[in-house]
C-alpha cells in the first residue's frame, strides 16, 4: 500500500509539472483576448463585431490548421520515449515544409481575400470596410502560429511544457503592448485604430515564433542535432499529412459546431447573447484545465508507449484524469456558489447577469464531462487513435449536438437553458464513448507509430 501510494505521489507530481505550465499557457490566451476586446471595445460596437466575426474566422483557419502541431506532439512523444530522436526530429521538418506551405495559403488569403471574408460571413458594408485590414493581420498572424505550434508540440512531446509556456505569455505581453501603443497612438507609436490592434496579434505571434524557431534551431541543437538538411521521405510526409488532417477536421468539427450553437443562441436576442458570451468566458475557467490536462495525457501516454510500456500508459492516462477532474471539482464548487457573483463582474444588467448566473451553476459540476473528453481524447492522442477521434467527432458534433441543441433551444422552449444542456449532453456523451474507447483498447499490441510501409 505505502509502495502503491509512493508511485502515485511521484506520477501525480510529474503529471502536475506538466500540466500547470500547458494550464497556464493556454490561459494567458484567454486573459490577452480579454483585455484587447476591453482595449478596442471605446472604440464602439462596430469595433467590436469586427473583432467578433474576426476571431471566428481566424480561430476555424487555426483549427483546420492545428493538426500539425497536435500531430507532431504525440509522434515525438513516442520517438522521445523509444530514444528515437532523430526520426523525431525528421519528423519536426517534414511537419514544417507542410505547415509553412499552409501559412502561406493564410498569408495569400489574408492579402487577396479579406473583404470577400467578411462579405461572406453576411457582414454589412461597413463592417467590410472597417474591417479588411483588421482581418489581414489576423490570417497573417495565425501563419505564424501555425508554425509555432508545431514547435511548441515539438517541446511538449520531449516533456518541455515551461518553454511554451514562456514563449507564448511573451507573445500576448507584446499583443497587449501594440494594441494599447498602436490602436492609441501611445508613447511615440502611429495612431492606426483598428488596424492597429490587428498589427499588435500579428507582431506578438511573430515574436512567439522567433523565440521558439531560437529555442529549437539553437538551443537544442547541441542535444538533438535539430539544425540540419532534410529531404522528404514520402512515408513519413504522408503519415504527417494524414495524422495531422485527421486532427485538424476534428478540432474544425468542434468549432464550427460551436459556431452554430452561437448562432442558435444569438436568435434568443441580446440579453440572451450576452449571458451565453459571459457564461462561457467564465467557464474558459475550467477548459483551460481540461486543455492542459489532455495535453499532458498526451505528452505521457505516447512516451510511455514510446518506453514500450502501453500499461503504463494507461496507468498515466488514468491518473491524469483524476487529478484533472479533482482539479475540476474544486473550481466548480467554486463557481456554484459565486455564479451570480461572478456574472455581475461583467455587468450591472440584472436580467443578463442572472441569466448567465444560471448558466454557469448549471455548468459548475457538468463541466467534469468536459474534462474527460479532454483528458481521454489527449490519451487516445498519445496512441495514435486518431481515425476514431476524427469519426466520433464528426458523428456527434453533427447528428447529437446541433440537432439537439436546436431541439431543445425552439423546439422544446427552454432557450438558452435548452442550449446549455444539449452542450453538456454532447460533452458527457462524448466523454463516455471516448472514455470506454480508451479502456477496451488492446494495449498489448499498441506500438509506436510507423509511417507506411515502414517494416518495424
Amino acid at each position: 500500500m505505502i509502495r502503491q501510494l509512493a508511485a502515485w505521489t511521484q506520477n501525480w507530481k510529474l503529471i502536475l509539472t506538466l500540466a500547470l505550465p500547458s494550464i497556464i499557457s493556454f490561459a494567458s490566451g484567454t486573459v490577452t483576448g480579454t483585455i484587447n476586446l476591453m482595449m478596442v471595445g471605446g472604440m464602439g460596437a462596430l469595433v467590436i463585431a469586427v473583432v467578433g466575426v474576426s476571431n471566428i474566422i481566424a480561430y476555424n483557419a487555426w483549427a483546420l490548421c492545428s493538426g500539425f502541431g497536435h500531430s507532431v506532439n504525440y509522434l515525438v512523444a513516442q520517438n522521445y520515449g523509444a530514444g528515437q530522436m532523430d526520426q523525431a526530429v525528421r519528423r519536426t521538418y517534414i511537419a514544417l515544409y507542410v505547415g509553412l506551405a499552409a501559412a502561406v495559403l493564410a498569408v495569400l488569403t489574408g492579402w487577396l481575400a479579406p473583404g470577400l471574408i467578411l462579405r461572406a460571413m453576411g457582414g454589412s458594408p461597413e463592417l467590410v470596410a472597417a474591417g479588411g485590414s483588421y482581418l489581414m493581420y489576423r490570417l497573417y498572424a495565425v501563419a505564424c502560429f501555425t508554425l509555432s505550434f508545431i514547435l511548441h508540440g515539438f517541446f511538449r512531446g520531449i516533456g518541455d511544457t515551461r518553454t511554451p509556456m514562456v514563449m507564448t505569455i511573451a507573445a500576448n505581453v507584446a499583443m497587449i503592448f501594440f494594441t494599447y501603443t498602436l490602436t492609441y497612438g501611445r508613447w511615440g507609436f502611429p495612431e492606426l485604430g483598428l488596424s492597429g490592434a490587428g498589427l499588435a496579434v500579428l507582431i506578438g505571434e511573430a515574436l512567439g515564433l522567433l523565440g521558439s524557431a531560437y529555442v529549437y534551431f539553437v538551443r537544442l541543437n547541441g542535444r538533438y542535432g535539430t539544425r540540419r538538411r532534410v529531404t522528404v521521405d514520402r512515408g513519413e510526409a504522408s503519415l504527417i499529412l494524414a495524422e495531422s488532417g485527421k486532427l485538424g477536421m476534428q478540432e474544425l468539427a468542434m468549432s464550427l459546431a460551436m459556431f452554430v450553437f452561437t448562432m442558435f443562441v444569438t436568435r434568443l436576442g441580446t440579453e440572451a447573447l450576452a449571458a451565453n458570451e459571459i457564461a462561457l468566458n467564465v467557464m474558459g475557467l475550467g477548459f483551460m484545465p481540461a486543455f492542459g490536462f489532455g495535453a499532458t495525457a498526451t505528452i505521457l501516454v505516447g512516451q510511455e508507449i514510446g518506453r514500450g510500456n502501453p500499461l503504463g500508459a494507461r496507468r498515466m492516462a488514468g491518473d491524469v484524469a483524476v487529478l484533472g477532474s479533482l482539479f475540476l471539482l474544486v473550481l466548480g464548487t467554486a463557481e456554484l456558489v459565486f455564479s451570480t457573483e461572478v456574472a455581475r463582474l461583467y455587468t450591472q444588467d440584472q436580467a443578463v447577469y442572472e441569466l448567465a448566473g444560471r448558466l454557469i451553476m448549471a455548468s459548475a459540476y457538468l463541466q467534469l464531462f468536459d474534462g474527460l473528453l479532454n483528458y481521454y481524447a489527449g490519451g487516445l492522442r498519445g496512441l495514435g487513435d486518431t481515425t476514431f477521434l476524427l469519426r466520433v467527432s464528426l458523428i456527434l458534433n453533427w447528428l447529437l449536438f446541433v440537432p439537439l441543441a436546436y431541439g431543445l433551444t425552439f423546439t422544446a422552449g427552454l432557450g438558452s437553458m435548452g442550449a446549455w444542456f444539449s452542450l453538456y449532453a454532447f460533452l458527457a456523451a462524448f466523454a463516455v464513448v471516448l472514455c470506454i474507447r480508451f479502456y477496451r483498447t488492446d494495449w498489448y499490441s499498441v506500438t509506436v507509430k510507423q509511417s507506411p510501409g515502414h517494416g518495424g
